[in-house]
């Protein structure tokens, strides 16, 4: 039976993908610990760890019998031994000795409890980084997908949400992939410049390598290369107290908050183009958009992506404060805050791009309303284009926008307080003052007139930025997200 007795985080629940619920496991930590041990124990004993009598102090046999259980952590034994010592990284030195008898004794040599704890939040974090990376690049290739197929088809433009010029459908796409783009760029370079703290002692003085290796710098500059190398990263930070500066995660969680924005503006604009009716979200053949009201069809999903976005915005100043408020070279004030920020972080904004996949994969364009909306606000914006013919007839200008004012206004009035259609252009026809007829108005009443270059930008934008970008990260595009609920 289902205890539903406790507190559950409604990110593993509800929103995170099994993914990037992994990656934050403990599971993952505890795995990834060992492999930082090997990594320690393998570097000392290339660099020629010797004991007191000179022999060599790690042996090829020891690491093999680590390798062989990096995998297999005896849990048990160490949340055992945890409730006894109340230390979680001396717990699990102690199971794995358990497990690796001849091995016991030089597991963690030399090291610190942020060797393994400060290193794998490093790991954890970039993995985190690449699978938020992959899911992003799917949501700017649906995007381009979904610009490139409605590039031509105008659209009402809004400033201040109010009809403004113009656009088409595809066009306005692009401003949501551009966000994107903008945070690919911001998280590639984070990615790129992450660094494991590596071996650097209580204080980040090294201070127990030279015991070990008899103060030979040479040799002690060695083990965070060759650390970091046996980890898969270009290096370990320069100098660092006993753990690696917490700005680090608020880079992080800053790239996240970046991404968040960008994706609550997009879901702005669908929630409000839904009530238009012009574009709508995915919607299920049996979901219920409201209790009371079975004809609603709410943007729940787009709604989540703006709810779970700004949880991602203010908690970055989780990170921030942290880093702020560090004493010196290490306090423990930052544990219990990290444990939930980082990682309620990552988890959120997964969820955020699983639904941003899903809603940009499914999204329905109802094209008949789209036409109805622009072809109500077209007459306005072509009086433009009517008062250059007329000028061009030998008209004054300043008569003919004084003139096309006035029917404006009534025209508006007609709109808004009568609730007829807008009858703009008749107004102009009947009027002895302008020279066109019904008929050659009409032939203004093309949407396409007055997108301007808004096709050719499109083409344009998908082919000189995204698409190379798409093109070198084509073995990660494909597949599509699951929302649980």
């Amino acid at each position: 039976m289902e205890d539903t007795s406790r507190y559950i985080s409604p990110l593993s629940e509800r929103y995170a993908s099994k993914d990037m619920q992994y990656i934050f496991s403990e599971d993952k930590k505890f795995k990834t610990w060992r492999l930082l041990w090997i990594a320690l124990a393998e570097t000392e004993m290339e660099l020629g760890l010797k004991d007191e009598n000179g022999n060599p102090r790690i042996t090829q046999e020891m690491i093999d019998e680590l390798k062989k259980n990096k995998e297999d952590i005896n849990y048990d034994v160490a949340r055992a031994r945890e409730k006894e010592v109340r230390h979680d990284v001396m717990s699990h030195v102690y199971a794995y000795g358990k497990q690796c008898p001849n091995a016991e004794e030089i597991i963690h040599l030399g090291a610190t409890s942020c060797y393994v704890g400060d290193n794998t939040d490093v790991i954890i974090m970039r993995e985190g980084l690449l699978l938020i990376r992959k899911k992003l690049l799917n949501v700017i290739n649906i995007l381009s997908d979904f610009a490139d197929k409605y590039k031509n088809l105008p659209t009402l433009a809004f400033t201040h949400f109010q009809p403004a010029q113009p656009t088409t459908v595809g066009k306005r796409a692009t401003l949501w992939i551009n966000e994107f783009m903008i945070d690919l760029e911001d998280l590639d370079y984070v990615i790129s410049t992450m660094k494991l703290l590596g071996s650097k002692g209580t204080t980040g003085t090294q201070a127990s390598f030279r015991e070990l290796f008899n103060d030979d710098d040479e040799t002690i500059d060695k083990i965070d290369p060759l650390i970091a190398k046996k980890m898969g990263f270009s290096g370990c930070v320069p100098v660092s107290g006993q753990t690696y500066s917490r700005k680090l995660d608020t880079r992080v969680l800053n790239v996240l908050a970046g991404i968040a924005a960008s994706a609550h503006k997009m879901s702005n604009d669908i929630r409000l183009l839904q009530h238009l009716k012009e574009i709508e979200e995915p919607f299920e053949k049996k979901q219920i958009g409201s209790s009371a009201m079975a004809y609603k069809r709410n943007p729940m999903r787009s709604e989540r992506i703006a709810s779970l976005s700004r949880y991602v915005m203010v908690d970055a100043l989780n990170p921030a404060i942290t880093s702020a408020t560090q004493w010196f070279e290490r306090t423990l004030d930052d544990s219990a805050n990290k444990r939930l920020s980082v990682a309620e972080g990552f988890l959120a904004t997964d969820g955020i791009m699983d639904l941003c996949m899903n809603v940009t994969d499914g999204l329905v364009v109802n094209e008949k309303m789209i036409e109805r909306r622009l072809m109500s606000e077209l007459p306005f914006m072509a009086t433009e284009n009517i008062i250059m013919d007329e000028v061009k007839k030998g008209k004054s200008r300043q008569e003919l926008h004084e003139e096309i004012r006035q029917l404006s206004m009534k025209a508006g009035e007609h709109v808004k307080k009568e609730g007829k259609d807008n009858d703009l252009l008749e107004l102009i026809a009947d009027d002895d003052f302008f020279s066109q007829t019904i008929d050659e108005l009409q032939e203004k009443m093309s949407g396409d007139l007055y997108v301007g270059r808004a096709p050719r930008q499109v083409e344009v934008y998908l082919r000189d930025v995204v698409r190379p970008v798409l093109k070198e990260n084509r073995d990660l595009l494909g597949g599509s997200a699951e929302i649980n609920v």
